[in-house]
């Protein structure tokens, strides 16, 4: 396996820019929607032709997750070619193609190291301290009454449950590193100090529980081969024990976020807009293929739900892809002994299946697809190294007299 490139991190940096999105809370410096988008979109077509030029031979690797990507393209564009859903959902289409050869492309460098897990916890830690920067110019815009006081990017314009989902993955890859003794303990908590911070800040939910639960199976399968990832894992489950205990209306405010009971139960509104999803009526074709891609909303509400989202984009074929990737990533998972790089991997695995019930993206260029692109690259094996060519012994050349035949 040919060794990394330091240019491969500005390719994953430039593909993050791409999946942070257009919409979300008024910025200090008000940014036109338009400008963001071409801000996006350019940054996927330069990692696209940066990875292009990295790996120009075309080398690429028989990923399944990526093959399983590469066929979500077919009901994708098939929905899309309707003329109803518009030329904005070609143009997501031609994006998500964009984004899924960018990884083929990077998949050369796929070999079950560490090496994409850092690139991921840098890219979005930038992205944090530029929300923690929003904070500290202008309170008042990170925490804007909109969004009942829950922090927002001022900077860029990013959603409380965007910050808690970058935030909840870099802790938890941060914590595993530490524990598998890859990284110092000061250097990972620069990283997750702050995080945790921002993470109670965006008052989240599904990022907290993702982090709770993702990390609680990473760690609990490095159980038998690590000693610190044991003494961890018991501490963790007797801190948790006590504060549930002892912080239990605290942690009840928070989780409720002033919410009423019925509030909370229907999941914010969000259970209504999934049974009038459901309800509405559909031909035969469009149950198979979806409607088209579209801005992960119906009837102008955003879906939540990262299932309902591909029905409703995607059609039941879509739902199938999708429960493949993860299922055929939990899988090869559960499959690979223990180790680092199989924690990382279950963390990531498990959070994204976690979140994908109350947020949208798997069938999509999003951060979860990334999530799960780091996933797939933890899971590939390292590539066999081609065998040396023995070079033959040099010929002796004979003197001109020993080539002439001697005559009786």
């Amino acid at each position: 396996m040919d060794r990394t490139p330091k240019t491969v991190g500005t390719v994953w940096g430039l593909l993050v820019l791409n999946t942070l999105g257009s919409t979300g809370a008024e910025t200090i410096v008000p940014l036109p929607r338009s400008l963001i988008q071409m801000v996006t979109m350019g940054a996927l077509v330069a990692a696209f032709a940066l990875a292009l030029a990295l790996n120009a031979r075309l080398r690429i690797r028989a990923v399944a997750f990526l093959f399983l990507l590469t066929l979500l393209l077919v009901p994708s564009v098939l929905s899309s070619a309707d003329p109803e859903s518009g030329f904005g959902a070609l143009f997501r289409c031609a994006r998500l193609a964009l984004f899924v050869g960018t990884l083929w492309l990077l998949s050369r460098w796929w070999d079950g190291g560490l090496t994409f897990v850092r690139h991921h916890i840098r890219m979005y830690f930038v992205v944090l301290a530029s929300v923690a920067a929003g904070a500290l110019v202008s309170p008042g815009a990170a925490m804007p009454d909109l969004y009942g006081g829950r922090l927002v990017g001022a900077l860029w314009p990013l959603t409380p449950p965007q910050i808690g989902q970058y935030a909840a993955v870099i802790i938890g890859l941060s914590v595993l590193l530490v524990l598998g003794r890859r990284t110092d303990r000061r250097g990972a908590a620069v990283v997750i100090v702050p995080s945790l911070v921002l993470l109670v800040l965006t008052h989240t939910r599904t990022a907290t529980l993702g982090l709770l639960v993702g990390l609680a199976l990473a760690i609990g399968s490095l159980t038998l081969t690590s000693a610190a990832a044991r003494r961890f894992f018991s501490w963790a489950v007797l801190c948790a024990a006590v504060a549930a205990v002892v912080f239990a209306s605290a942690l009840q405010a928070w989780f409720l976020r002033g919410q009423s009971e019925e509030n909370f139960s229907n999941l914010t509104g969000r259970a209504k807009v999934w049974d009038a999803l459901l309800a509405a009526p559909r031909t035969p074709g469009e149950k198979v293929f979806g409607m088209g891609l579209g801005d992960k909303s119906f009837d102008g509400l955003p879906i939540d739900n990262s299932w309902l989202a591909v029905y409703h984009e995607q059609g039941l074929t879509g739902v199938v892809l999708v429960a493949a990737v993860i299922v055929v990533l939990g899988g090869v998972a559960l499959l690979r002994p223990p180790s680092l790089a199989r924690a990382c991997a279950i963390f990531l695995i498990s959070y994204c299946a976690l979140a994908s019930y109350t947020e949208a993206g798997l069938g999509d260029a999003s951060p979860y697809l990334l999530h799960l692109a780091v996933a797939a690259s933890l899971l590939a094996t390292p590539a066999r190294a081609a065998p040396l060519a023995t070079p033959e012994p040099p010929r002796r050349r004979a003197p001109r007299w020993a080539r002439k035949s001697e005559v009786i």
